[in-house]
């Protein structure tokens, strides 16, 4: 079983989210927000951390710059809404930062889950 740390500020997002993630057979460890999320990955080894980017006390760019460079191997799905700039931006940040995987918001569940399989190498 997988271990995933969940950093979404959206009560109702992080929920579905992690129904998705625990549905898949992953134990999910949740954030509602950038500075808990990087405390709880300091507390805890997780294969993959999925963050959002737009969010409260430390945003999902400060989170990638962070534990990339505390722990370079760290897998990360970074995922956005996009705000009044579009999330084609943040996302492409989020990528040149080493975030392995993006998605913008609203996605598919598929393809959510797809991207999880994809950076925990499962079929």
């Amino acid at each position: 079983m997988d271990c995933i740390i969940l950093i979404e500020d959206v009560d109702n997002i992080r929920g579905n989210l992690k129904k998705a993630l625990e549905y898949e057979g992953h134990e999910v460890f949740d954030a509602p927000d950038g500075k808990d999320g990087v405390r709880l990955y300091r507390e805890r080894y997780a294969d993959l951390v999925i963050t959002d980017i737009l969010m409260p006390k430390k945003d999902g760019v400060e989170i990638i710059i962070e534990l990339r460079r505390d722990f370079p191997d760290i897998k990360i799905l970074a995922i956005t809404g996009g705000g009044r700039i579009g999330s084609e931006y943040y996302l492409g940040m989020a990528k040149l930062l080493g975030a392995q995987d993006t998605l913008g918001k609203p996605f598919k569940q598929k393809d959510f889950v797809k991207s999880v399989r994809k950076l925990l190498k499962q079929p």
